[in-house]
């Protein structure tokens, strides 16, 4: 039988590597676009995201508490539930990294901790309340990406639209730098919080910590900022390809107007009061990439390839929650 204190320890280690798979997974959400329209060298892209997911991740636990909160009850998050989700999420992310499709850490995290608890205890034990509120973020948060990117975008178009296209790619290849920097910063504020929240239900699970007090400790917030910037140090190349050039060809106003709505929309689900929703960084920026392409011409948009990467994300959830049933199983 292995010890709590085993277990604990075994929760935390997959916690961290979950977060640096995160890291160099979802990279690309922030500098895909600044790459691509050669605003940034790729190595200066990454370490701008790698410091500024740092910054990020240590800037609140909004989420972090909605984590351990709003999916099952902490009190029936055994060390084998959060294991078993946790080594669900780190196949998917593995699977399509390898592949190259832009997947959602969010999804694969969530579906992971509910298809364990199912496997332990039935459907009763899912926050239903708590998890319908996260669904509804995760599904709405791109669509509202794709909308307000179609929007900034059109309004670039009318503030600039007589200027020559050379002097506005020039100015805005200088303007990508303050982009990619916020939106990294952004992807750090809500994604790292994801194994924060993680930690704490096995800080509880284990005797360490209050049922009560749901906001990780310092140690936790900083090991998680730490292991997501190194892993975002590392950087996810295959994904940055799809990202930054399957779905539109994007020019320097484009990732500026991409890169900009993008961040509205994660900063707003972080720290909205009330709301400290995870959202998935990967459909966010995607949808904002597509409505940019459409303000543009709609046929701009390689709808091909978007409508792999949804099929990706669909099936995200229902596959990690099937994968942690049987990681718990086995368990």
């Amino acid at each position: 039988m292995t010890s709590m204190g085993s277990l604990l320890i075994i929760v935390v280690f997959l916690a961290l590597a979950f977060d640096y798979i995160n890291g160099f997974h979802d990279t690309a959400n922030a500098i895909a676009t600044s790459v691509s329209t050669r605003a940034l060298t790729p190595k200066r892209a990454v370490i701008l995201a790698a410091i500024f997911n740092l910054l990020g991740a240590l800037y609140s636990t909004g989420v972090a508490q909605t984590i351990a909160r709003d999916i099952i009850s902490p009190k029936l998050a055994t060390q084998e539930v959060v294991i078993a989700a946790l080594l669900s999420a780190i196949t998917w992310n593995l699977v399509t990294w390898y592949f190259g499709i832009p997947s959602s850490s969010s999804h694969a995290i969530i579906g992971g901790m509910a298809g364990a608890a199912v496997a332990k205890a039935g459907f009763s034990v899912l926050q239903w309340q708590g998890l319908g509120k996260i669904l509804a973020a995760l599904i709405f948060s791109p669509i509202v990406g794709m909308i307000l990117g179609f929007i900034i975008m059109k309004l670039m178009f009318f503030i600039f639209g007589n200027f020559s296209p050379s002097r506005v790619n020039h100015s805005f290849k200088k303007m990508q730098v303050f982009s990619a920097g916020l939106l990294a910063f952004n992807h750090g504020s809500n994604d790292a919080q994801k194994s924060m929240g993680i930690i704490t239900m096995a800080l509880i699970a284990a005797g360490l910590q209050a049922q009560t007090v749901l906001a990780p400790p310092l140690w936790v917030i900083l090991a998680c900022a730490l292991a997501m910037a190194a892993g975002t140090a590392v950087g996810g190349w295959r994904i940055i390809h799809t990202m930054g050039g399957k779905i539109f060809k994007l020019e320097p106003i484009n990732g500026f107007a991409a890169d900009l709505s993008s961040s509205i929309v994660i900063w707003s689900a972080t720290v909205f009061p009330g709301l400290h929703l995870p959202v998935s960084t990967t459909h966010v920026v995607s949808g904002s990439i597509m409505g940019v392409g459409s303000a543009k011409r709609v046929s701009a948009v390689r709808w091909g390839v978007a409508k792999q990467m949804l099929v990706a994300w669909l099936v995200t959830i229902p596959t990690t929650s099937l994968l942690a049933a049987l990681y718990y199983t086995l368990l």
